[in-house]
């Protein structure tokens, strides 16, 4: 019964599926991130007030940073833009674009994650992409960034992965996105690499089913914890950056919890627990802001393949 642990642990709160979802994004992840090159140019972070603690700290191996992707790096959702990216190019009718636009729409409005449109866009997706081959998605995906995704991500908080980078720190993204769409972004903005949810592949092309499930909430908690055992991370030594209370498991984790753009729910928590906060929707500073950001500042294959080995590892 050795090999069905990783099922009845209650060590974790996290459902089993979750577990298996987090997993492979770290597993994906981690084959992933040798394959980012050519990231842009570094940009200059802010110099630090006399008052600003020393953070992160320079030269910290153990520490890493990891960043939500949706409102917090980027203005709105990926898997809208990445929809309305597939539309242009005739995966879908226009019937499904509206459903796309509608959820992006109130996405920006409510500037919170609402379960069942993330569901719903989630399920359109794979349906979307089912049968087709992973390295054509994977060749559209870089398009669509340039596209639709380049000119939303927050200087500020760019500003913030950008200070742990110069720090010699490993950057991360952590997202329910496709881990193939998380993985561009973070190859275009410079940082390590990207924790996502995984879909099944079999031969180079995707079977419209997902392993484990999106990543999201509890999932990412579970992600981050496996990759930073694999890293040799000491959580107590990491940040984590988001703008959603589904975070909180995530932002649990780590020593320096941060809250960005935050919604209602995760401001007052992370006011009640200390948390330090950033919000560039209106450019207020809150008021404990440990790293200083300026406003001005401005993969698939390998991720299927290694999800579907560990998969078949797990059975």
């Amino acid at each position: 019964m050795a090999a069905l642990g990783w099922l009845t642990s209650s060590k974790r709160s996290a459902t089993a599926r979750s577990v298996l979802a987090g997993e492979a994004s770290a597993e994906a992840a981690r084959k992933n991130s040798h394959d980012l090159v050519e990231p842009e140019a570094p940009q200059e972070p802010t110099e630090p007030g006399s008052a600003e603690p020393e953070f992160p700290v320079v030269g910290d191996e153990r520490a890493a940073a990891f960043f939500d992707l949706d409102n917090t790096v980027m203005q709105g959702a990926a898997i809208f833009h990445l929809g309305r990216g597939l539309y242009k190019r005739e995966f879908f009718q226009r019937r499904e674009l509206a459903r796309f636009a509608w959820q992006q729409a109130w996405f920006r409005m409510a500037g919170v994650e609402d379960p069942e449109h993330m569901q719903d866009a989630r399920d359109s997706a794979l349906s979307i992409v089912k049968g087709h081959k992973v390295c054509e998605l994977t060749e559209i995906g870089e398009e669509i960034y340039d596209e639709y995704m380049a000119e939303r991500i927050w200087p500020g908080t760019r500003a913030l992965a950008q200070a742990h980078l110069d720090a010699g720190q490993k950057v991360w993204l952590v997202t329910a996105a496709p881990v193939e769409t998380a993985t561009i972004i973070a190859r275009r903005l410079g940082l390590t690499g990207a924790l996502g949810t995984v879909a099944e592949s079999v031969d180079g092309v995707y079977t419209g089913r997902l392993v484990g499930e999106p990543l999201h909430g509890p999932a990412k908690a579970e992600a981050v914890r496996a990759l930073a055992a694999a890293e040799g991370l000491d959580l107590a030594r990491c940040a984590a950056y988001s703008d959603s209370h589904n975070d909180i498991p995530m932002l649990s984790l780590v020593g320096h919890p941060y809250a960005i753009n935050p919604d209602t729910k995760l401001r007052k928590h992370a006011k009640a627990h200390d948390w330090r906060l950033r919000d560039y929707r209106t450019g207020r500073k809150a008021a404990k802001v440990g790293i200083p950001a300026a406003a001005g500042v401005g993969a698939l294959a390998g991720g299927t393949a290694a999800a579907v080995a560990l998969h078949r590892r797990r059975k």
